[in-house]
């Protein structure tokens, strides 16, 4: 046997290396259920989210008085799958209703009438024509407008007056 040169022992000492890492990988990726293998937390204000890495469940967690308890997050994707299915379903069902021929029972061979006898005749006033009354306002909404204003005016003019005595009793 010949002795070991430095070439040899460096490339010695990288093999070591690397069937300890690739050690370390099969040992982290064969973890039980019990040491972090299985579940991934989330911090999140109410608690902790988890998620099941197998299954794909998400669950929310938070602790109340008897300790921590966890509740699955709705699924939305299965609830619109159910929704799509309960939809095709009902499609399908219509669709044979419709193929089975006419539901309405009675006599149809008769013709119906052409106008509806309960509907309003519209005024026959040519599109140019139409006009928009308004009532013009009765004397009684004049004065009550005008006694409005005169009160407002008057208030606008005692308060300017105020505000000029304010001013003029500063300076």
């Amino acid at each position: 046997m010949r002795p070991a040169t430095s070439s040899t022992t460096s490339w010695f000492a990288a093999a070591a290396a690397v069937m300890v890492v690739s050690g370390g990988l099969v040992a982290a990726q064969s973890a039980p259920d019990g040491e972090n293998g299985r579940y991934s937390m989330t911090p999140i204000p109410e608690g902790v989210l988890r998620l099941d890495t197998r299954t794909g469940t998400v669950s929310t967690c938070s602790k109340n008085g008897a300790g921590w308890a966890c509740y699955a997050v709705p699924d939305e994707r299965t609830a619109l799958d159910a929704e799509i299915g309960r939809l095709q379903a009902e499609v399908e069902r219509l669709k044979g209703q419709l193929a089975a021929g006419p539901t309405v029972s009675g006599k149809i061979d008769e013709a119906l009438p052409k106008s509806d006898p309960l509907r309003k005749a519209e005024p026959k006033i040519a599109e140019g024509e139409r006009k928009i009354e308004i009532p013009l306002p009765s004397e009684q909404d004049i004065d009550r407008v005008m006694s409005f204003l005169e009160k407002a005016w008057r208030r606008l003019i005692d308060m300017a007056n105020r505000v000029q005595k304010d001013v003029a009793g500063k300076i």
